[in-house]
């Protein structure tokens, strides 16, 4: 349990949603003051929340946009099942939020694997997508051998996850990520604490699946006004596979010079890149200032 006297930042209002045949999930909705803004969905990545993924950037995105962002299944507070987790029931567990909260149209904004379930929102809900922003993402992720096999030892991490000491070494991996001096440090122990929501199982599979995934067979039928953000550095997820996607999808390139943690490491630039790549799918980018 989070203790509520932790120093947090800014977060939108939180609520449990009941998706009819699927299971409550948590979700964190902003309505901008002015209806016709467009809505966002945001889709986090692999291991983190929607809140763990996307704080350094809520302030500056509901300045200009209502937006969802959604804590998928065996992540955070997201949806816990006894099925394996897939990337196709994450976008479908989208879709049903999008539905059930009665919007009638969205700009997917995907970090890493919330890249994949957007693409595959798309291609399974191509009604509720408008646009569509992939950030620090790829097509696949098993061009080659290596990756392969790297995606096959996912299993160890759930005895990582499982293990007495892995509290001790969430503290101090992040301490040691910011530095003393870094913004963020006054939230480390409400990151930390952030951390643990997630279910080990799930999170499992959900590296599996993310192993499995190759979207390069149907991306070609994906019609939608794209914009990707690029870490140039990231070690994760390579840029050159990063542009691969840019290219399947006809996107307009945004570059931030980080490494995969980059919304933590750089909360600005990511903040700002963030909000230029949701422009550029939006009429707001050619508007008068």
């Amino acid at each position: 349990m989070i203790d509520p006297l932790l120093r947090q930042p800014w977060l939108p209002d939180g609520r449990i949603v009941r998706l009819p045949g699927r299971g409550e999930t948590f979700a964190r909705v902003h309505q901008h003051a002015d209806p016709a803004a467009p809505t966002l969905l945001l889709l986090h990545g692999w291991t983190a929340s929607a809140d763990l993924q996307f704080f350094t950037a809520y302030e500056a995105l509901a300045e200009h946009y209502s937006f969802v962002a959604i804590d998928h299944r065996g992540h955070g507070r997201g949806i816990r099942s006894p099925d394996h987790f897939t990337l196709e029931d994450a976008a479908d567990d989208a879709a049903a939020l999008v539905r059930e909260l009665g919007i009638t149209q969205v700009i997917t904004v995907g970090y890493s694997m919330g890249g994949p379930i957007s693409m595959l929102l798309a291609y399974r809900h191509r009604a509720l997508v408008s646009a569509m922003v992939v950030e620090a993402t790829a097509l696949e992720w098993r061009a080659t051998r290596m990756e392969r096999l790297r995606w096959k030892t996912v299993r160890l991490i759930g005895p990582v996850l499982r293990s007495w000491a892995y509290p001790a070494w969430v503290t101090i991996g992040i301490r040691r990520l910011l530095g003393s001096n870094h913004e963020l440090m006054p939230y480390v122990p409400w990151l930390e604490a952030e951390m643990h929501r997630g279910h080990t199982l799930a999170i499992v599979h959900a590296g599996r699946a993310l192993g499995r995934y190759d979207a390069r067979p149907w991306v070609a039928s994906l019609d939608v006004p794209a914009a990707a953000l690029i870490t140039t550095r990231d070690r994760l997820v390579k840029p050159r596979k990063q542009h691969a996607l840019a290219r399947a999808l006809g996107a307009v390139e945004v570059e931030v010079p980080g490494d995969h943690l980059v919304p933590w490491v750089s909360p600005g630039a990511f903040s700002d890149a963030t909000l230029a790549a949701v422009d550029l799918v939006t009429d707001r980018s050619s508007s008068p200032v």
